[in-house]
């Protein structure tokens, strides 16, 4: 079973209310500060969680396939000691870092972090995404759903706090990505150059050139991103 991470990642009374404190326990979390701590700890051992269970799933996947540490972690072109911390669930690894681990497995993002399930329907339940990804101001991108290689499309929810940024290198070529935004304002940067989105913009581009989002502004924003990543598993990718 997935761990419940979900779409209150990114506000502190959502954080309250996934643990099920009840109004009058919230209110004794008077201040801010209190409140942060609470929504860290909350994050904390939610990562922790997804952490496990990424490691398990890359350690099952590299021993079917009889694969050493090494030799793992040379086609994924990370270290060894980084691929022994990722197995043990004693990493927090970047997007990045989960990418090149999933395509030298050949697997896709998504097969890390989803549980197998052989119906031609799966759904996420809200509260069921994994959070791959927070920011120092409280926002998080959350992979909800994904499609198998060598195609995979991947669908995310992602939520950037004030003056959170999210930066990204250029994908493998021929990855594109689509978002549209839901709420605030969102700056997009690609190849050096910067697009200004507002509620209900979309936008689609390249993904295999540096790309970035960032919230320049004083409130919460958030969009859905789908990328569609071909090929995957027949060569280097990064994040």
């Amino acid at each position: 079973m997935r761990p419940r991470l979900g779409h209150w990642c990114n506000t502190l009374d959502g954080a309250i209310q996934e643990a099920g404190v009840t109004e009058s326990q919230g209110r004794h979390l008077s201040s801010r500060n209190a409140l942060n701590e609470y929504y860290n700890a909350l994050m904390d051992e939610n990562m922790a969680t997804l952490a496990l269970a990424i490691g398990t799933k890359v350690r099952h996947e590299r021993l079917s396939r009889h694969w050493t540490l090494d030799q793992l972690a040379e086609a994924a072109r990370v270290s060894r000691r980084m691929l022994v911390n990722v197995e043990q669930g004693a990493a927090n690894p970047s997007v990045g870092i989960l990418l090149r681990i999933s395509d030298a497995l050949g697997v896709g993002l998504p097969a890390l972090v989803e549980s197998p399930q052989p119906q031609t329907v799966r759904v996420t339940r809200r509260g069921e995404g994994a959070a791959l990804w927070t920011g120092e101001h409280g926002g998080c991108g959350i992979l909800v759903a994904g499609t198998e290689p060598p195609n995979v499309v991947e669908l995310w929810d992602w939520t950037l706090g004030p003056r959170d940024l999210h930066q990204s290198e250029a994908h493998s070529s021929g990855t594109k990505e689509l978002a549209q935004i839901h709420e605030g304002t969102i700056v997009l940067e690609v190849a050096e150059q910067l697009f200004t989105l507002n509620v209900g913009d979309a936008v689609a581009f390249r993904g295999d050139a540096a790309h970035s989002y960032s919230n320049a502004g004083e409130d919460f924003a958030r969009f859905s991103l789908a990328v569609f990543e071909p090929g995957v598993g027949s060569g280097p990718r990064s994040e």
